[in-house]
């Protein structure tokens, strides 16, 4: 394929000439199927995960569609800052193809100036939905000439807590628009969200890509919970070249990690929903540039960073879900290089790691690390990940809640 299967779906010759500047010369699964359908005024159901394209799937089509400057008539609505801010500088690339205008308008940022960018004129909106309400309440938007609206990482949006927000939103869209939904799954949840949103959406599903990948190691160490700190030192040791990203479950978690670390003379960024969009922009910044070798974040993290060449992933707290484990050691082994993602599992926490193996389809290898232990033998510990597995896959599929992020 090349760029002319852009011109094929509909596109023009404008947008297609940007593709080419920025070396996008091969449409994606998720672009392939969800392009068409939304140029010809479809709304669309799409399972997608991240880095599958699906920014573009959306964003093209909906500059295509606007075609020249005019009332904000798009809006892309993000679970996250990092997501949003990301999104937006897409959409600021390929809209030169139309002289299009767009804003991000989210939390921990200067909401004036998000103000002063609304009145001056834009045609997208990408917006967490917390702050969206927050100008909405103030009277300094207007959504009435909305024409498209994008839900992106629906699931993680309603395992966030933003349905009665983003429903609030939608009072004050026209009722006559054109939704995009997209989401990694297609839970019973985003089906509902979908039946109360949209009006007969076409379905385009994007088959999962393989977790792992052949530069990608895989590597589960149990430990009791309160040798884990111990442990990662003791990783972050034996690995002094590299870059690490370590996952916990809570905000707290990660700040009270992030001290130990720094205290243990590793230079260390923390990255939560509680820091400030300048505080987040700073983490990001410095451990781009290399003066943080260790960024400790929870899994707000894990969607919408982009980050090159990350060595390492620990998983510190097993994650609540397969899709959180995906998205987290998807930030290393990146483009063909080489990746290590590592886990600490304490006893109580097997079962959720066997929900994980069942639903990825892998079996993880236990492997211990000399002086660190959760008191049982290796023979013990494969013996109780094998019974674990079979009783998950003998029972009903379960999602544990998800820790305060």
């Amino acid at each position: 394929m090349n760029s002319n299967q852009f011109s094929q779906m509909g596109l023009s010759a404008p947008l297609v000439d940007i593709l080419n500047k920025i070396g996008i010369t091969e449409p994606t699964e998720i672009q392939r199927k969800a392009i068409p359908h939304i140029l010809a005024g479809r709304e669309l159901l799409g399972s997608a995960e991240t880095g599958s394209g699906k920014t573009a799937a959306f964003l093209l089509p909906i500059i295509e569609r606007l075609k020249a400057p005019g009332a904000a008539r798009a809006l892309v609505l993000a679970p996250t800052r990092e997501l949003a801010l990301q999104i937006e500088k897409n959409a600021k690339i390929l809209g030169r193809a139309a002289r299009l205008k767009s804003v991000a308008v989210v939390g921990g940022a200067n909401i004036g100036s998000q103000i002063r960018a609304l009145h001056t004129g834009v045609d997208i909106i990408i917006a967490t939905p917390g702050r969206l309400n927050d100008l909405i309440e103030r009277r300094a938007v207007s959504l009435r000439s909305i024409e498209i609206v994008v839900l992106d990482e629906a699931d993680r949006m309603l395992d966030m807590g933003f349905l009665p927000q983003v429903k609030r939103i939608a009072e004050h869209i026209p009722s006559k628009r054109q939704m995009f939904l997209f989401s990694a799954t297609i839970s019973r949840e985003v089906e509902k969200l979908a039946q109360e949103m949209q009006t007969r959406p076409v379905r385009v599903d994007v088959a999962r890509k393989t977790v792992t990948v052949s530069t990608l190691t895989q590597r589960v160490y149990p430990v009791l919970t309160h040798a884990k700190t111990p442990l990662l030192l003791e990783l972050l040791k034996q690995n002094s070249e590299g870059s690490f990203i370590v996952f916990t479950r809570t905000r707290r978690g990660a700040d009270r990690l992030a001290r130990v670390l720094s205290v243990n003379q590793f230079k260390v960024a923390t990255l939560h929903s509680d820091r400030t969009q300048s505080q987040r922009n700073a983490a990001l910044d410095s451990f781009r540039s290399g003066n943080a070798r260790v960024l400790v974040a929870t899994d707000v993290a894990a969607r919408g960073i982009d980050v090159d060449d990350i060595s390492h992933v620990v998983n510190y707290d097993v994650p609540a879900t397969a899709d959180d484990y995906i998205h987290r050691v998807g930030r290393t082994a990146r483009a063909g290089r080489g990746g290590s993602a590592v886990t600490l599992v304490s006893p109580e926490e097997e079962s959720v790691l066997s929900s994980i193996e069942r639903a990825t389809g892998q079996k993880f290898d236990r492997s211990g690390l000399k002086g660190f232990t959760d008191g049982r033998s290796e023979r013990q510990i494969t013996l109780a990940a094998e019974i674990a597995h079979l009783r998950s896959s003998g029972t009903r599929s379960f999602t544990p809640r998800r820790a305060s992020r």
